[in-house]
């Protein structure tokens, strides 16, 4: 038996898999944001451990001879998060998210103490990432500065507090800032520019790698004899391509979740940082991967059905399933800023075009419509990083929506391939690495892919509307910029 952890956003997720792969069982524990201050956005570590261990209790109760047979475990979490520890491993602070946007400032401090840092890094330095959070740090809270023995990315944490290893893997350690993507290394003078210190980072290991085991007392109050071993395991979007099988070169996936992602397996390094695209290390040795990041994708929704005090799916299920064409509202999904194309921590969203006739309806037709032409900046980013993407797979709660994919697709220009039901998100492809890692199977015998429910084409007669309406989008944040 292989236990996959999601330690997400808002919950901590537990996928439970055989040797075959087969889902024996799903539990999962919500969790909550802290945002005391305008555009902080905050975890207690705490609240993840005890997340995860009801998450643990909930399969037990489910599956108690399933969990005690459990000899790999593998770890997926939200990128990015800044984890400070002391040297006695105590947490000297919340947690700074992923979608934190403090440190926008910190991130030219960093290009100016070390003007090859996109060179190094293969990508912009963003206030999401780590690296500017502990200049941030260093700036405004100094005397938690100079405790840090530790920075942990929040899977790497609940690796900590199970097996008391400071590790971490290629794939979430590219995304510190910190790390040379192309070497798989960390970058001394990335961590000269940031006063940081190598002896501050963990060990580093690929996706697929054994870091350790459970501790023997997390072990007992788990009810896992074995004492599995833990792999190294990655970032959500890719423990999400290892979930999907997004491992071959080209192959390519959307998120539509409350962020939103387009994702590229790549089998070189291939940067793009002018456009803000991630290039990553995957989970495996010697792959890359490149991504484009919306901040805002069903958060978007979201937001528009708390503003119209209507739940989510019954603003989509009033726009029917039929496709028609473009909205004549544009919407700039920016609302906690952006990554890919812009790199822009303190733009915000707009709403062009409103007018008397403007109703709910339209409104939620141009939010689908502009995380859709958000896709479209990502994809032609990756484009020019010399990706050459011909169908993506659709994954994220978003994907409930017919409509929108069909929007997606058409505005994409590729067709898109809706998994059968089934758990293939980052909890499952991290309980494929704890089985990579406990074994020693390849991902190549281990990461296929999904059965396909349905593949949703673009639509030729619609395509052209689309095509105008996005080159219109394209033109929003320019003249927006300097408002």
């Amino acid at each position: 038996m292989y236990l996959g952890l999601d330690f997400g956003t808002s919950s901590v997720k537990g996928v439970l898999i055989d040797a075959k792969q087969k889902i024996i069982a799903i539990a999962s524990s919500p969790l909550k944001v802290s945002r005391p201050h305008h555009g902080w956005s905050e975890q207690n570590p705490e609240h993840w451990w005890k997340a995860t261990n009801a998450v643990v209790q909930q399969l037990r109760k489910l599956k108690p001879k399933a969990v005690a047979a459990v000899a790999g475990i593998g770890l997926s979490g939200q990128q990015h998060g800044a984890t400070l520890l002391d040297a006695a491993g105590k947490v000297l602070r919340p947690c700074i998210l992923w979608n934190d946007a403090r440190s926008f400032a910190e991130c030219d401090d960093i290009l100016a103490a070390e003007p090859r840092a996109m060179e190094i890094t293969g990508n912009i330095p963003l206030a999401g990432f780590t690296a500017p959070k502990l200049v941030w740090v260093k700036k405004h809270e100094p005397k938690i500065f100079d405790k840090v023995a530790k920075v942990l990315l929040p899977k790497d944490y609940m690796r900590f507090r199970m097996t008391g290893d400071y590790a971490s893997d290629m794939s979430d350690s590219a995304g510190t800032y910190w790390l040379d993507v192309e070497k798989r290394e960390w970058s001394q003078a990335m961590l000269k520019a940031t006063h940081m210190r190598v002896d501050q980072m963990p060990k580093l290991f690929e996706g697929t790698d054994a870091t350790g085991k459970l501790s023997i007392s997390v072990a007992k109050a788990w009810g896992m004899p074995l004492r599995p071993v833990v792999a190294g395991g990655g970032g959500d979007n890719v423990a999400s391509a290892i979930g999907i099988g997004a491992v071959k070169d080209g192959d390519a996936f959307v998120s539509l979740g409350t962020s939103g992602v387009m994702f590229v397996s790549n089998d070189r390094y291939s940067p793009n940082a002018g456009k803000a695209v991630h290039a990553f290390c995957h989970a495996m040795q010697g792959k890359w991967h490149q991504m484009g990041v919306i901040l805002s994708a069903t958060d978007s929704l979201e937001w528009l059905a708390g503003v119209l005090k209507t739940p989510a799916p019954q603003l989509t299920k009033a726009l029917g399933t039929k496709l028609v064409g473009p909205s004549d509202v544009l919407f700039l999904p920016y609302l906690s800023g952006e990554r890919t194309p812009v790199g822009d921590a303190q733009i915000r969203g707009a709403i062009i075009g409103l007018g008397h006739e403007t109703d709910a309806k339209a409104m939620t037709h141009a939010v689908l419509d502009g995380v859709a032409f958000a896709f479209r900046d990502s994809l032609e980013a990756l484009r020019d990083a010399g990706s050459n993407v011909k169908r993506v797979m659709a994954v994220g709660g978003g994907t409930k929506s017919e409509l929108w994919l069909k929007i997606i697709a058409t505005v994409l220009g590729v067709p898109v391939d809706l998994p059968a039901a089934g758990e293939v998100g980052g909890a499952f492809g991290a309980a494929r690495m704890g089985l990579m890692a406990a074994t020693g199977a390849s991902y190549a015998a281990v990461c296929s892919k999904p059965k396909i429910a349905k593949t949703i084409l673009p639509d030729a007669k619609a395509k052209p509307a689309y095509d105008a309406a996005y080159h219109r989008y394209t033109k929003i944040y320019p003249a927006i910029k300097g408002i």
